[in-house]
């Protein structure tokens, strides 16, 4: 007998639409409590989320959906102009996977489907931050082929 829990998940993933601002919002808020313990403020994410969602020129949202429409997963990209390299740098953000459907490579359709639209509109390179301790994502981002940097963040 197959274990329900280790079949394979049929998915695809797609940008995300207004219609998805709420799983967003909510996996977001996850998402801050799971790795910072974090409680975010619904009433600011809710129209940092529909900001995001309306103009792609401040970031994109990207989801992974099920077989019965629900999202999965999803991962917001933000820019970063770079003189250095004149080019646009393309960051992940927002990176969360419902906790079911984690280990089933639902990041890494998403990752791939970043990088894949990222180089063919010109992106110079991808990068993420993510919690030091966060052990288990900081060793998914190495399978990716992501490598640490000399760089530290820096918030006031």
């Amino acid at each position: 007998m197959t274990d329900p829990n280790n079949a394979p998940l049929s998915y695809t993933v797609r940008r995300a639409t207004s219609d998805d601002a709420e799983i967003i919002i909510e996996y977001n808020a996850r998402l801050a409590f799971e790795t910072e313990n974090m409680i975010l403020d619904r009433a600011v994410l809710l129209p940092g989320v529909r900001t995001a969602l309306s103009d792609e020129k401040i970031a994109r949202y990207y989801v992974a959906v099920n077989e019965t429409g629900d999202v999965i997963g999803q991962t917001m990209v933000t820019y970063e102009w770079s003189d250095w390299r004149n080019g646009t740098l393309w960051w992940f953000q927002s990176v969360y996977v419902r906790e079911d459907a984690r280990g089933k490579g639902i990041f890494r359709a998403l990752f791939e489907r970043v990088v894949e639209e990222g180089k063919r509109e010109g992106a110079v390179g991808f990068r993420l931050y993510a919690v030091a301790e966060n052990e288990v994502a900081l060793s998914t981002y190495k399978r990716l082929g992501m490598e640490r940097t000399h760089y530290i963040v820096l918030e006031i």
